[in-house]
């Protein structure tokens, strides 16, 4: 398998898998079981941003990684807006394995650095760039596009937390099926 489980004990973040609950724009856990995994080149790319963000005193919480295709077609059907979305016709670097959509937590207290929107914010505020979100929350989004990128991650302007492999359409999509324990119904 080319996936990598990624756990607080194996990897120092905190999950809050959100499209595993129903805190997430559709109202309704998508996934049945809560997992993170990433493709091994993104793994990769995951630790290197790991360190460099311990160094800082900081630590990521991930909100989402590989999603199965499944679950692309699910968010689609609710929301089928390609600002925000992939469509899953045409593959998610989600489901591909080589996208997380995370942020920074202090190390010291566990609380998240503020970023002036929430994950899944559909908004223009969303954007790396936005000016309307105080100086503080575009500050933080600076620290995590610059650990991210130092990394070797590519962003995606339009979302805060989304960061993705640059070469991610020369990864296949791939299933529930790909896992050994489904995470989908």
């Amino acid at each position: 398998m080319t996936l990598i489980e990624i756990t607080p004990q194996s990897h120092n973040v905190d999950l809050q898998l959100r499209y595993a609950t129903s805190d997430n724009f559709t109202g309704a856990p998508v996934y049945a079981r809560p997992a993170c995994y990433l493709h091994v080149e993104a793994e990769k790319l995951l630790t290197r941003a790991i360190d460099l963000a311990a160094r800082q005193g900081w630590r990521f919480l991930i909100f989402d990684a590989f999603r199965p295709s499944e679950a692309q077609w699910k968010l689609w059907e609710h929301t089928p807006d390609p600002v925000f979305l992939a469509d899953p016709a045409k593959g998610s670097p989600h489901s591909r394995g080589v996208a997380i959509d995370l942020t920074l937590l202090d190390a010291a207290t566990g609380v998240a650095l503020e970023m002036g929107t929430d994950f899944d914010a559909f908004t223009a505020m969303a954007y790396h760039a936005d000016t309307d979100v105080s100086p503080l929350a575009q500050e933080n989004r600076y620290r995590l596009l610059g650990l991210m990128t130092a990394a070797g991650w590519d962003c995606y302007l339009k979302e805060w937390w989304h960061y993705q492999m640059f070469d991610s359409k020369s990864y296949g999509v791939l299933g529930d099926a790909v896992l050994d324990k489904p995470m989908m119904k």
